[in-house]
């Protein structure tokens, strides 16, 4: 079949009437095998036993397949007799079970019969049980969230002696929560069941509250060493207590008593017995020297000031509410009054033995800078101990300006001559060498840079005046040339001290304007004795006076040619040697530069008075015959040889 060629195609006749086998025929060409899946699983199980393609095959071919098909059908019926044998064989279990199932449920039935009323009253019970249950959740979790544990209630009613711990602030942590918590309550219908139990934490939080109390105050009076710990309970404490503000102001009274008393007593042992093994030495041991003496016990207080302050702080540190800091600083000013009175007489005692002005105004600053100090550290707030050192420190700055007001009296009630020399006088040295001394501690104190101002302001005012009226009472006397070397010495030694040191400006600038003034009276003095040595003053006023209505000038007495050429002979001599003609006084100025400058100004009025001199005698209303025989140098070669 498969090797044997598809026979041509015959076109059918046109017409009605068509060959069956024509039509058949045709039906076969046309079939398309390969969408034929069920002629294709036919040949597929033909080409299994037709093996030849033969004429003797292809005749025996029907009778091939219907053998076939009979071995396969003798073959299904003997399949599915076992299979009718084993559906019988399952069909008599299933009945075999049916029975058994249908004796069982009779069985069941009879017995369900018989149990009902057990199973009723066992499903009553177990809906029952389970509602106590549930009852027995709520109350546990209601008993929890609104009681205390045996434990908690031994911890908050503890006997007097027993110690506060940790475990206590947590168990008063937790009524405080119940008793907020309780709030709830109030707003459903157990308003009476809070309302008892807001009672009965309300009694609890006023015992645990006292008791804490008790042993916060007791722990508070153990604090009596000079150096004490704050324990992280007592912190805790002061924390729980801030809900209380009496008991919690009571406290912070008790341990600013006790406080106080440790101080006094540590400042009384650091004054007469010193530190442990004797060191440091006792303060008192350097009384002799006032300012260390004064020193030493406010820088004492200083440091205990700022140890007191740590110590509430670290008290204080889990405190929440407000007005922390002010408490601090009313609680230090509490414990720093008890040493304001020994400290108060012993620095009276020095302040009033007059140790000298420096050391007083030494002694003035140091309480000043203290007194900065303490206050920066506590504020205001303690107003005992401040007002004691400002009290202290007014007395001494009195006492410093009563010694300068004292020293300078006595400069003015015996007023010394000038020395020999015109230079500044003993007394005058002294009282700059204390005024040098009491600058120098003015500049390295450690007062505030204002005070210190207003303090020099007054101490120049209390010392420079006087001193200018003594130099002047001294100088009264004297010529004017001696008056103001005199002055001139004694204002240069003035300005030279004033200008080492700080906020002298504007003495400085009066000082030199004093001194300038006296300069132009030297200046005036040099020019005027170098014009009598050299034969020039009597014609030089006589040029500034003449008028034109007294005629000429060389009719003049001693104003002829002859007088001014003898008066030139001696002038040349004075350009020849300049120096020659110099005040005496000029030798004791102390500062070179002063006398140069006035060796310079009073050359230039000589140089001034020739010009006018040479002037009048070159005019022709003058008459003089041949001027340049007179005055043979122009003025301009007259300042060229003393420049």
């Amino acid at each position: 079949m498969a090797d044997t060629a598809a026979p041509p195609q015959v076109a059918a006749p046109a017409g009605p009437g068509i060959n069956p086998l024509a039509r058949k025929l045709n039906k076969i060409l046309e079939t398309r095998l390969d969408n034929d899946k069920e002629m294709l699983e036919a040949l597929k199980a033909l080409s299994t036993f037709f093996v030849e393609n033969s004429l003797r095959t292809r005749r025996n071919l029907r009778g091939d397949i219907e053998r076939r098909s009979l071995a396969i059908n003798e073959e299904f019926v003997h399949i599915f007799k076992q299979v009718k044998e084993e559906l019988e064989s399952i069909n008599e279990d299933v009945q075999a079970m049916s029975s058994c199932c249908e004796d069982m449920s009779s069985r069941l039935k009879a017995a369900k019969e018989q149990t009902q009323d057990l199973i009723v009253k066992t499903t009553k019970l177990q809906a029952e049980n389970q509602r106590l249950e549930m009852k027995a959740q709520v109350a546990d979790a209601f008993i929890a969230k609104f009681q205390l544990t045996p434990d908690e209630m031994n911890l908050l009613r503890g006997t007097k002696d027993e110690p506060i711990t940790e475990d206590f602030f947590k168990a008063l942590g937790r009524v405080k929560q119940i008793h907020d918590d309780v709030k709830i309550l109030l707003r459903t219908n157990q308003q009476r069941a809070g309302l008892e139990i807001m009672e009965q934490m309300a009694l609890l939080q006023e015992t645990s509250y006292e008791r804490l109390y008790r042993w916060t105050q007791n722990e508070c009076r153990t604090l009596t060493q000079e150096s004490c710990d704050i324990s992280p309970v007592l912190a805790q404490a002061m924390e729980a207590l801030q809900d209380r503000p009496v008991l919690y102001k009571y406290t912070l009274d008790e341990f600013g008593t006790a406080r106080r008393s440790a101080v006094v007593r540590g400042f009384i042992d650091a004054l007469t017995r010193g530190g442990l093994g004797g060191t440091p030495r006792p303060i008192e041991m350097h009384s002799h020297d006032p300012l260390r003496y004064v020193g030493d016990m406010l820088a004492w207080l200083h440091q205990a000031t700022a140890s007191e302050k740590e110590h509430l702080e670290a008290m204080l540190k889990l405190v929440t509410i407000q007005g922390v800091e002010e408490n601090i600083q009313e609680v230090v000013g509490h414990i720093t009054e008890g040493v304001c009175r020994p400290l108060k007489v012993r620095i009276e005692q020095v302040i009033v033995a007059e140790p000298g002005a420096v050391l007083l105004y030494k002694i003035s600053n140091l309480l000043k800078f203290y007194h900065h100090t303490i206050s920066g550290i506590v504020g205001n707030s303690a107003a005992t101990l401040l007002t004691t050192i400002e009290e202290m420190h007014l007395l001494s700055k009195k006492i410093f300006f009563n010694s300068l007001s004292l020293h300078a009296s006595k400069l003015m009630d015996k007023v010394e001559l000038p020395p020999p020399d015109l230079g500044p006088s003993s007394a005058l040295n002294q009282t700059l060498n204390l005024l040098r001394e009491v600058l120098a501690s003015h500049d390295s104190s450690v007062v505030p840079l204002d005070a210190r101002q207003a303090d020099f302001v007054q101490v120049l005012s209390c010392v420079l005046d006087p001193l200018l009226q003594m130099c002047t009472m001294s100088a009264s006397n004297l010529g004017t040339a001696d008056m103001a070397t005199f002055m001139v010495n004694s204002l240069y030694m003035m300005k030279t001290t004033l200008a080492l040191f700080e906020f002298t400006d504007k003495r400085l600038e009066m000082l030199q304007f004093q001194i300038e003034a006296h300069l132009d009276t030297l200046i005036n003095e040099q020019a005027s004795y170098v014009l009598t040595r050299a034969g020039l003053s009597y014609i030089y006023n006589s040029v500034q006076q003449h008028k034109p209505e007294q005629g000429p000038l060389s009719n003049l007495p001693s104003l002829d040619s002859v007088s001014l050429k003898v008066a030139m002979a001696q002038f040349d001599r004075y350009l020849s040697a300049p120096d020659s003609l110099l005040m005496s006084q000029l030798n004791f100025l102390l500062s070179a530069t002063v006398k140069e400058q006035i060796i310079k100004q009073s050359t230039e009025l000589v140089c001034r008075a020739y010009s006018e001199i040479y002037a009048a005698v070159v005019d022709p209303s003058n008459k003089y015959k041949d001027p340049e025989t007179v005055l043979h140098r122009s003025p301009h070669q007259v300042q060229a040889l003393l420049s």
